[in-house]
């Protein structure tokens, strides 16, 4: 890769946006070519990011004129397919997504978008043009049963999740702020959440037959960033059947790691990978999966599918 990659971040003031930026800035091939905030337009992007001190001298702007090749949507959701239908851009900037306004296949102004989970559909996302990323606790649930549903081994699931606060976004709410989270925790969303709808279309995906639910109770955490997600279902293989079938299945995926030894948050808070743990008792697999929230469930993975775009 000879030419730099010009890039633009829409909604880089929050919280996906930051991590996005952070990770341009030191990205060998790209040039962060502008900043687009509508709440934080003239001001240093240090005034907002204040860890990027002594990186950056960029400011927030309004600017869409400057000609890019990459757009990144941080913004909220529905707000992606609005900005889409008003605002021209060329048919050879490519637009990846991170809200979840194109997850399920929706379009805008003629642009359809590939669902960029790269241990699902790598080989559709090097030649796709617009990227729709997947959500965190979908990314993090996912690549827990994915190896199953490619065997047409799944069956009921029953998944409980907890994230950081950092997943509920930078704008203040009751149970986001510091003495509401602090020494605290709460389910929410209980069989509802709005990652449903790609889980499942994902797993019908590999395994058509698959008709049962999966029960999802999500929970906020007395953390900033991190998912910890456990995944239960039964299971005729045995353990070491099971573990065979997960490290066959991810090991060309660098991002993705099946562990033999028990698994902590703290492994992938900062990082981009996602680590995975089973276990079997009785007739029950039990599937651990964790991800940092903000980079392989949002801003890394949306980085790892441009760099595979580019390739």
């Amino acid at each position: 890769m000879t030419k730099k990659i010009n890039v633009g971040i829409k909604g880089a003031a929050g919280y996906t946006g930051g991590e996005t930026l952070r990770l341009l800035l030191n990205h060998p091939h790209v040039d962060v070519t502008f900043l687009e905030s509508r709440s934080q337009s003239g001001k240093p992007v240090t005034s907002v990011h204040t860890d990027l001190v002594g990186e950056t001298d960029l400011t927030f702007s309004t600017d869409f004129n400057k000609p890019i090749d990459v757009l990144f949507l941080c913004l909220s959701h529905g707000e992606s397919k609005n900005l889409l239908a008003k605002a021209h851009f060329p048919s050879t900037t490519r637009i990846i997504d991170l809200g979840n306004d194109f997850r399920l296949g929706d379009t805008a102004s003629g642009r359809e978008f590939v669902y960029g989970l790269p241990e699902l559909q790598r080989d559709k996302i090097k030649t796709a043009k617009n990227i729709a990323n997947p959500g965190c606790f979908a990314t993090t649930i996912q690549l827990g049963l994915l190896p199953l549903a490619k065997a047409g081994l799944l069956k009921e699931v029953h998944t409980t999740g907890i994230t950081g606060s950092t997943g509920a976004g930078q704008k203040l709410q009751e149970t986001t702020h510091f003495s509401w989270r602090a020494n605290n925790i709460s389910a929410y969303k209980a069989l509802t959440h709005q990652h449903l709808g790609e889980i499942n279309q994902t797993l019908k995906s590999l395994q058509p037959t698959f008709s049962e639910d999966v029960n999802f109770i999500p929970w906020r955490g007395d953390f900033a960033r991190g998912i910890f997600v456990t995944s239960i279902l039964e299971s005729n293989l045995s353990l070491e059947e099971a573990n065979e079938l997960y490290k066959e299945f991810y090991a060309s995926h660098p991002f993705t790691h099946v562990s033999d030894e028990i698994i902590d948050l703290k492994q992938v808070v900062n990082t981009n990978k996602c680590l995975i743990h089973l276990e079997k008792v009785g007739k029950k697999l039990v599937i651990h999966s964790i991800t940092d929230n903000l980079l392989k469930g949002a801003s890394g993975q949306a980085i790892q599918n441009m760099n595979l775009m580019w390739v």
